[in-house]
């Protein structure tokens, strides 16, 4: 992206001149200076720029002056408003009236002017308007003259401010499925009425015939492709797997494995072009290519009409979903195997709130401490002794997924592209054996990643679900990648595919009947992929959720992190029934 939209910050104030509005012009305006440096200062765009704020011009007293912010921000791509005040001022006169911009509300905790009766006021206004906003209100009393923002409400704000610029970033941009759908995967099945009305995204579409005509007339840049060809030679070649997944009868030989090679670095490109365009396309006399599609995640059918025919699609979406290639670091693209769009939208969430790579996993298998002691003799221990779940798909997952990185206390971590350095990459490169495609899987060919991710990382598993009568709803599971006894991970790795890669899952457990054990999340999980992210940010992705209006049917999230519009309230006093109930009532937000 090159324009990432900005956050507006809205000082309200009491409009009374004559000594009360003049009193607080500054305090106002210190709050706004305050909100706007706090959400700088700790989120970033996919980019690793700051993400921008707008601050209205002057304090808002009237609607004559609400007006006026709002054609600032219309001027300067403002794509969601947090007010901020220490005192009462005319709630309806000077809210927010977007429609589509995620709101929030900050009143100042004082004693000395009514900043908690505004925001009460004003979440009124926003719940009787049908215009839900989140209030942000502290739990400690504070000085009038003090302007820091204590780490509660601070945390509320920048909880509010990811989703809000998540909401706004993918607004307007395209989910490209190339193909259509895989295997009779629900997933695959692009819903362009919930791409539209929730997200706010088009569902575009192209055949998978224009991955052939692309290459026969040579549209993708042959100088790109001189160098990405040799990056792979240099990197991916010489940890090519032995051919353990076939048969002598339908091993390939040196030179099909080579051309195997040429065919799907080509793909990424053209993958990749098909997506964001490419300048180099309309040097080279091809205009309407040039364009791509505006489209901020995308996937691939593949299986079965392409697969059975040509090589299949895992380099391709493995490197875009990865946060480097042959042209350097750079952010992951989103990007889903199997066409399945539901949980390459997820992944797309996830990314939004992150900046991080997701992977794309099968939820394959629930291994309870029982099964694995008859398979394999052995027990499981540490945290992975009340069982696991087996996260595996074809090779499509994200290199990052390693957990080759390391933080500053050595533990495993999937970094932010701009965290990255050489020495990783190549760490994440080394970790990853490519093995020959499984061709009764895969009758075209192809090359499968294969790794296994380091234990250890916290991460979050989510999952979109479309429901007849219901539309969608969000599950997730906070959890961690755990290290198991090397010997259970080779009996049992290779009672799946072997040429595969693995991520070892533990949920955490709660009293909520889902997660009660391990069996249970995985018994409850809704549709046959996950996405996984980096870090536990349950939290954040119920935030978002209720700004989509889409309800959330399954988390492991405290209470007490559990944040949503104000007016959630009125629909009950069980969290979960009031989601869905307030999620009905003001219906997709885009709608």
């Amino acid at each position: 992206m090159k324009n990432y939209p900005k956050i507006g910050i809205r000082p309200i104030i009491d409009g009374r001149q004559g000594g009360i509005r003049e009193s607080l012009e500054e305090k106002t305006m210190n709050l706004a200076k305050a909100v706007a440096e706090l959400i700088s200062n700790n989120l970033k765009n996919g980019d690793g720029t700051p993400v921008e704020c707008v601050i209205a011009d002057g304090t808002i007293g009237r609607v004559a002056e609400a007006a006026r912010c709002a054609e600032k921000f219309e001027n300067n791509g403002v794509g969601a408003t947090i007010s901020v005040t220490s005192c009462w001022c005319y709630g309806s006169e000077t809210m927010d009236m977007h429609p589509y911009w995620p709101k929030a509300v900050w009143g100042f905790n004082g004693t000395e002017r009514p900043g908690a009766v505004y925001l009460a006021a004003v979440l009124a206004a926003h719940a009787q308007k049908g215009l839900p906003a989140f209030g942000i209100y502290g739990h400690d009393v504070q000085d009038l003259d003090d302007n820091t923002i204590p780490a509660d409400v601070a945390e509320k704000i920048l909880r509010w401010a990811r989703a809000a610029q998540a909401v706004a970033t993918m607004r307007g941009k395209s989910y490209l499925s190339i193909g259509n759908v895989a295997m009779g995967i629900a997933g695959s099945i692009a819903n362009a009425d919930f791409m539209q009305e929730y997200l706010g995204i088009r569902a575009e579409q192209v055949d998978m015939t224009e991955i052939l005509r692309r290459m026969d007339e040579g549209i993708y840049d042959k100088d790109e492709y001189k160098k990405a060809i040799e990056w792979v030679k240099k990197y991916c070649v010489p940890n090519e797997g032995e051919d353990i997944g076939n048969r002598d009868v339908k091993k390939k030989n040196r030179e099909e494995k080579d051309a195997d090679w040429e065919f799907v670095t080509k793909m990424t490109m053209i993958f990749r072009d098909l997506m964001t365009g490419n300048e180099k396309l309309l040097e080279a006399g091809f205009k309407e290519e040039a364009l791509g599609h505006n489209a901020i995640a995308g996937g691939f059918q593949g299986q079965r009409q392409w697969t059975d025919y040509k090589p299949n699609g895992d380099f391709s979406e493995a490197m875009l979903n990865t946060s480097f290639d042959w042209n350097g670091i750079r952010e992951p693209y989103v990007f889903a195997t199997e066409n399945d769009t539901c949980n390459g939208l997820t992944m797309l969430l996830e990314h939004l709130l992150t900046n991080r790579s997701a992977i794309f996993s099968d939820v394959r298998t629930y291994w309870s401490p029982e099964a694995v002691k008859r398979v394999t003799g052995k027990e499981l221990s540490g945290r992975a002794s009340g069982g696991i779940i087996h996260l595996i798909n074809s090779g499509a997952t994200t290199l990052d997924g390693t957990g080759q990185c390391c933080d500053a206390d050595g533990n495993p971590v999937m970094k932010h592209h701009w965290e990255l350095t050489d020495k990783e990459v190549e760490a994440c490169l080394s970790a990853t054996t490519w093995y020959p495609a499984n061709r009764d899987y895969f009758r075209g060919g192809g090359f499968s990643s294969n790794f296994l991710s380091k234990g250890g990382m916290p991460v979050t598993m989510a999952r979109l679900n479309l429901v007849k009568g219901l539309g969608p709803v969000l599950q997730l599971a906070e959890g961690w990648t755990v290290d198991i006894d090397p010997e259970i991970h080779k009996v049992i790795d290779k009672r799946t595919d072997p040429t595969w890669p693995t991520t070892w899952f533990v949920p955490r457990l709660c009293d909520k009947p889902a997660f009660k054990d391990v069996y249970s999340v995985m018994n409850n999980w809704g549709a046959n992929h996950g996405a996984i992210i980096y870090g536990h940010i349950g939290a954040d992705l119920i935030t978002l959720a209720s700004m989509l209006r889409i309800p959330v049917c399954m988390h492991n999230v405290d209470d007490d992190k559990v944040f949503r519009p104000a007016t959630w309230n009125a629909f009950g006093m069980d969290k979960e029934g009031a989601d869905f109930r307030a999620c009905a009532n003001f219906g997709p937000l885009y709608k």
